[in-house]
């Protein structure tokens, strides 16, 4: 027997069987009756095992990055459907380390807000099994497998509070959106197969380079195929104009499910979009500004970044506004997708690393909120934030700090992320890009110091609902390490940068 395959895929693997074994441990645990005659789960105890599981799939990522996937032998008879690679580790340890500080805010929210049912921690391991599946395919088959792997957790979690018809409404939106985009990218997929006649995304590109003698590919089919592919992941990464189910999904989700949307859906979709743009898209034609996908994806940039940007200003929820930063987030992401034809590796690189940083910003920022906010007193708007900083000074300094990262503000994790998304714009010489990427950083500024001006500087209206911290070692324990990495990344920043450029797979 071959070895080398499952060592390479150590990191699913373990997620797999421990989402199988979570299973298990829900389905044969003991129910707790409350008060008023409701059946409570163990949510703290299967919390506690759901981060153990994902953390674990990070600390495997590390391993077999260290260890080095090209040295592993027989690795590459998974291909194409799997590809394991450094990129593959590198976005896989993404994944689980935002899944696992997602699982520690639920093991404090959900019994708080008596949601304390076992079935959210198999959802969201395996959710995150098909994040990885699709951050490794490299086959149109295997990337729509893990796809909705992923969207079936996501769409169940979403919709997890039964009795609230907000929750219901944002679930069947998401789930009915998601199948039309799931529909597009498949039909787009086939397209592809009807030309070249491969589904992997290597032989695709190689079908359109040299096609068999006698035969020429049908260009405008092309077009129209990767047309389609495009519009899938865009509404997969919250892209303007295929942002409408991202500020009711993030609002009617439970708060742990929309930092794990926030996180783990964009970046898995993300991961994908490279391969499949650089790879199966990979054609000279298809990736000029003439004929090709750079000047789409430059106006989904421009677009998703200004619609978010001034949306989000407008906002009076916390909650929907750190939705519609997430779509902005996005919109500064696809900015280095653009630079990729001229400088890949950098590009890539960048993508990377911004990932990394906006993971830990965005899942502490959602959790800071959860720990604001307690059952019957939970903080929505920015008015339930004021006078914040003398009630619970911890939780809004805090808050601050993933605020600032979020905004770019040096020495956090968000400001080199940006700026190293804005370093490979410049060099791919898209001077008028990083001009409106730093045009909307400034106007991105304005909600996020809104929130500190509320916290510090407002006091709470008389009479008025004023939000109650929560107590929570869960929620805390997420928030001491997202902050740390915060902190981490923006302090010392150049190994995770060096990390990120040898892990773009086409600087290889």
């Amino acid at each position: 027997m071959k070895w080398g395959p499952f060592l390479g895929l150590a990191p699913l693997l373990a997620v797999v069987v421990g989402g199988l074994l979570l299973m298990i441990a829900e389905a044969f645990s003991k129910h707790r009756e409350e008060s008023d005659g409701r059946k409570s789960g163990p949510s703290s105890e299967m919390a506690l095992l759901t981060a153990v599981v994902l953390f674990v799939g990070a600390v495997l990522s590390a391993a077999v990055w260290l260890h080095g996937p090209e040295k592993i032998a027989d690795v590459k008879d998974v291909a194409p459907y799997l590809i394991v690679d450094r990129f593959t580790t590198f976005v896989s340890f993404i994944l689980c380390l935002g899944a696992g500080l997602a699982a520690l805010l639920a093991g404090g929210y959900l019994p708080e807000h008596k949601l304390d049912r076992g079935e959210f921690y198999p959802l969201l391991t395996f959710s995150t099994v098909g994040a990885m599946i699709l951050a490794a395919s490299g086959d149109v088959l295997s990337l729509f497998l893990g796809l909705e792997t992923m969207s079936l957790g996501v769409y169940a979690m979403t919709g997890f509070r039964r009795t609230s018809p907000r929750s219901t409404e944002a679930a069947v939106k998401y789930f009915l959106l998601g199948s039309f985009a799931a529909a597009l990218l498949l039909y787009g997929a086939a397209l592809l197969y009807g030309v070249t006649g491969h589904t992997d995304f290597e032989g695709i590109r190689l079908a359109l380079i040299t096609p068999a003698a006698g035969t020429k590919p049908n260009l405008g089919l092309v077009l129209i195929a990767a047309a389609l592919v495009i519009v899938g992941m865009a509404f997969k990464v919250s892209a303007v104009p295929f942002h409408m189910w991202t500020p009711d999904a993030y609002e009617g989700a439970p708060t742990p499910a929309t930092g794990y949307m926030a996180v783990a859906v964009k970046t898995a979709a993300f991961a994908a979009l490279l391969r499949v743009l650089t790879t199966a898209l990979g054609h000279p034609d298809l990736a000029s500004w003439a004929s090709g996908w750079p000047p789409v994806i430059a106006f989904l940039a421009v677009a998703t970044m200004t619609v978010a940007n001034l949306t989000a200003g407008r906002q009076e929820s916390v909650k929907r506004m750190l939705a519609y930063s997430s779509i902005a987030h996005a919109g500064y992401v696809l900015v280095a997708v653009v630079a990729m034809p001229q400088a890949a590796a950098e590009a890539q690189g960048a993508v990377l690393f911004y990932l990394l940083a906006y993971t830990v910003s965005t899942i502490g920022a959602f959790g800071t909120l959860i720990l604001c906010g307690s059952r019957g007193a939970e903080a929505v708007s920015y008015e339930d934030l004021a006078g914040l900083g003398k009630r619970h000074p911890a939780a809004a300094a805090a808050f601050s700090l993933f605020l600032l990262s979020l905004a770019g503000v040096p020495p956090t994790a968000g400001f080199f992320g940006k700026l190293t998304v804005l370093k490979a714009a410049i060099g791919a010489g898209h001077y008028t890009l990083t001009v409106i990427l730093l045009l909307n950083s400034v106007l991105a500024a304005y909600y996020y110091l809104r929130v500190m001006v509320y916290m510090y500087m407002r006091d709470p209206a008389p009479g008025a609902p004023v939000a109650k911290p929560m107590r929570s070692g869960y929620v805390a324990s997420a928030l001491v390490l997202a902050a740390v990495a915060v902190l981490a990344l923006g302090l010392w920043p150049v190994t995770p940068l060096r990390v990120a450029l040898e892990a773009a797979f086409a600087a290889k």
